[in-house]
């Protein structure tokens, strides 16, 4: 906990933003960070909760300790507050930037809609300790002799090798992309999560003993069986790529696409990676509809401001939700409640209670989205159409499975219903001796905190496997 008093002496303070309409000019970071003193008395309001929910089953994915760090940055200690931090997550400054925080959701002060800032804490803790030079390689003191091999480098994948390579075994990851980092360097925009982060965490990697394979499309460029052979365990941990398909008239228009394509070549550009398949998309000049209400969407919101489009809505067919949700109800689980993210409040005019039924067009390009009122049940109430002008459409309604082809295809792995790759998170095995799946691949879309622990628990099942016994924590 922080001070004893500090929930009552200190008000709850976020990070501010620069002004909408300077951060829309450019694709870097626009959080303005809290000083050393603001920070403690964030810290201090931290209460000393019999049964501390924000790192639970309900608040942390990862269980870190936030209590006992919190405590830690109220007593000025940030370097020990750092080891902690890492002892439970191993990328905290990702988590602090891009998890929608849902230990804030389940803080025992949110009954009183006035929570800990702990995503901010968390976020300063990461960023002070690289800055002062607290995070360093953790190489092996002895190697073990066993091989591990890890297909896909996004944070499940990422993590995992992190943990395997610190016990000492030898571990070498194949990812399909140029770079490192998954859908958090080609999805996550720039502006919420610059990549310089994910390429200091690679190099520190790199000097515990990970080996990076790039360009390198498992079940494609290489049969699964080869990895098998070469090494003694194999991850895979490609996550879940597959959108999910509307099938809407007239969403073969050019002018409609999916969300990550978009998200995808405006993380290229940024990167210095200039070629991609298909056309280029940009939404300088256009009339933008996003279909879609969730951080896929508000991404695209954000992305389309900065490349200079001239109007932005988005669709959403949830009801308007309320501002404020039943406490008694809902917490300390996630809460259905009015949000708006940073990218909503440059400008988008946001459209609930609405679904799509077609695109309109002409000579081939899409000019207007159709549209409805839902009822309830979320079926169109005739009468109430209307049309939103559209040059330009992305469909971010989120993704089904992991792609089908390729790995999926050529190492026919047992599937659940959803087309996910099949593994308990009790040890992780697939259905193929001797290799295991975490992450999106697993269990389906989710956050970046979930894709870590599935890594972290993945790493620790392998590494019980070879060895008999681990020391890695579940």
């Amino acid at each position: 906990m922080g001070k004893v008093t500090g929930f009552l002496e200190f008000d709850r303070q976020e990070q501010k933003y620069q002004l909408a309409g300077d951060r829309v000019r450019h694709f870097r970071e626009f959080t303005l960070a809290l000083d050393d003193g603001d920070l403690k008395k964030q810290a201090a309001r931290c209460m000393d909760c019999g049964i501390p929910f924000c790192h639970g089953p309900t608040g942390c994915p990862v269980h870190n300790q936030i209590p006992d760090w919190n405590d830690l940055v109220y007593q000025s200690d940030w370097e020990e507050a750092s080891r902690n931090l890492h002892s439970t997550n191993n990328f905290p400054e990702f988590t602090g930037r891009i998890c929608p925080a849902p230990c804030e959701e389940a803080c025992t002060l949110n009954l009183e809609n006035q929570p800990v800032t702990i995503k901010t804490i968390e976020q300063a803790i990461a960023d002070k300790a690289w800055a002062n030079g607290w995070v360093v390689p953790e190489p092996p003191a002895v190697k073990t002799g066993r091989s591990v091999a890890v297909v896909g480098a996004g944070p499940a994948g990422l993590a995992a090798a992190q943990q395997l390579a610190r016990v000492g075994h030898d571990v070498h990851v194949y990812e399909r992309e140029p770079k490192a980092g998954g859908l958090l360097r080609y999805g996550i925009p720039d502006f919420k999560m610059e990549k310089h982060g994910i390429d200091r965490r690679v190099a520190q990697m790199e000097a515990e003993g990970v080996t990076f394979h790039y360009g390198v499309n498992v079940g494609v460029d290489r049969p699964l069986a080869d990895l098998r052979a070469a090494h003694d365990a194999v991850l895979v941990s490609g996550g879940a790529e597959t959108p999910r398909d509307p099938q809407l008239p007239g969403q073969d228009l050019a002018g409609v696409h999916y969300a990550m394509p978009f998200l995808v070549q405006q993380n290229r550009r940024l990167g210095g990676e200039q070629s991609w398949q298909g056309e280029t998309i940009h939404a300088a000049g256009k009339h933008v509809v996003v279909i879609g209400g969730g951080d896929t969407a508000s991404d695209c919101v954000g992305t389309s401001f900065r490349q200079g489009a001239l109007s932005v809505t988005q669709l959403d067919i949830r009801m308007k939700p309320p501002e404020r949700e039943d406490k008694l109800t809902v917490w300390p689980y996630w809460p259905t409640k009015m949000r708006t993210s940073s990218s909503q409040a440059e400008g988008a005019e946001r459209e609930f209670q609405s679904a799509t039924l077609r695109m309109e067009g002409r000579k081939g390009r899409v000019t207007g989205v159709v549209c409805a009122r839902v009822d309830e049940r979320r079926q169109p109430i005739p009468g109430t159409e209307f049309v939103l002008p559209a040059d330009l459409v992305f469909i971010a309604l989120g993704f089904a499975s992991p792609l089908s082809a390729g790995l999926l295809s050529e190492a026919r792995f047992d599937l659940d219903r959803r087309g996910n790759v099949l593994a308990t998170d009790a040890d992780y095995r697939t259905s193929q001796e001797g290799v295991y799946a975490a992450g999106d691949m697993r269990r389906g879309q989710s956050l970046v905190v979930w894709a870590i622990r599935e890594g972290r628990q993945a790493a620790r099942a392998i590494d019980e496997a070879l060895m008999g016994a681990s020391v890695l924590p579940r």
